[in-house]
């Protein structure tokens, strides 16, 4: 599994191969340049709306409509798949990882078209991998139109050989310009709701697999059902909430965790978590292996929360009785502040800023 760590240190991501500084100033330098090109819209079909930065692009179709535009995928998960054998899981990984983002601007999830790189064209592994996109796909509602599939064997590589993939796609979402979420509309008063998560989801994947088999010595048999549980699909509760309430940010939290809310964060305003529920035992495993800071492990892994809603106090009832339709459970785990930041506060009473 590649480098072994060192029980005597204190680890973080980036010793684990995956440095959230350096992407974080990829994006800043990807930002620059980009939007260097948004120009070439303007006044057009297709005029760019907003920043770069944000869960997913925006650009106006007409009749007050914008169509919102995503590109991810689900990372070092597929790994953890080719160690169980098991295929038939990481395509709902890959629709939640669409589905969460994009309603996280107030979009509703309409399209996605896969992008399938594989160390060898096996029929029955492709199969089983679009399985799972179409088991997401039916959650959220979402059609998949189309996609690619590409056979590479120089560049693709695995745990097991001949399995070998990687899993992306691109998606689109549609929105009334007016309904648009940004997050420019929190205030001091509001609270934060913590939606649950299915388990770790789809980041952090990398350390958790090196903490977890590499010096926890623990075999893929032991961990591998925690590791490989589908990420939850927020997007049908989500889309209920907003369309009967009013919503002032949402936050999928996925790569960077809590440290993801800082998008929405407009004037001097700031996020304070200070109820967040007792993290699930994988993340505790991870932790007390590996020795990391709460400082890393709240800006990497999820820590039981999987999405936030921002939105007045007296909304709360509402929303709980939405998600539990939906059998998801929700906390209200925090406030917003008057102070820039995101702020936890662990189970020991220590404040931590992100």
């Amino acid at each position: 599994m590649g480098q072994k760590f060192m029980k005597d240190e204190q680890y973080t991501y980036e010793k684990a191969g995956v440095s959230i500084d350096k992407a974080t100033q990829a994006h800043k330098i990807i930002g620059k340049l980009i939007e260097k090109t948004y120009k070439f819209r303007k006044g057009k079909f297709g005029e760019v709306s907003g920043e770069y930065g944000h869960y997913a692009g925006l650009i106006e179709i007409g009749e007050g409509l914008c169509l919102a535009l995503h590109v991810d995928g689900v990372g070092t998960k597929v790994l953890v798949s080719q160690l169980m054998n098991k295929y038939d899981t990481i395509g709902i990984d890959l629709v939640a990882m669409h589905a969460n983002d994009l309603v996280c601007m107030g979009a509703e999830p309409v399209a996605l078209e896969d992008y399938l790189a594989v160390e060898e064209a096996d029929p029955e592994l492709i199969a089983k991998i679009m399985k799972g996109i179409v088991a997401g796909a039916e959650i959220a509602q979402m059609a998949v139109i189309g996609g690619e599939t590409a056979t590479m064997p120089d560049i693709i590589k695995g745990e097991v050989k001949g399995k070998g993939y990687d899993l992306s796609a691109m998606s689109v979402g549609v929105v009334k310009k007016t309904d648009i979420i940004t997050g420019e509309k929190i205030v001091p008063s509001d609270i934060i709701i913590g939606l649950e998560s299915s388990g770790i989801h789809s980041n952090g994947l990398t350390l958790a697999r090196k903490a977890l088999l590499d010096l926890g010595g623990l075999t893929i048999e032991q961990v591998g059902a925690d590791l490989l549980r589908p990420t939850k699909i927020y997007s049908r509760e989500v889309l209920e909430i907003i369309q009967n309430i009013e919503v002032h940010g949402l936050a999928h939290i996925t790569g960077g965790a809590f440290s993801k809310l800082n998008r929405l964060s407009f004037g001097n305003i700031g996020f304070a978590l200070t109820d967040l529920p007792d993290p699930p035992r994988i993340f505790k495993n991870i932790q007390e292996i590996t020795n990391i800071s709460d400082y890393e492990m709240y800006r990497t892994f999820n820590m039981g929360i999987g999405f936030c809603i921002i939105t007045d106090e007296s909304n709360y009832s509402e929303i709980e009785k939405i998600c539990r339709k939906y059998k998801t459970k929700t906390y209200q785990i925090g406030k917003i502040i008057e102070e820039k930041g995101v702020f936890i506060t662990n189970t020991r009473g220590q404040k931590i800023k992100l």
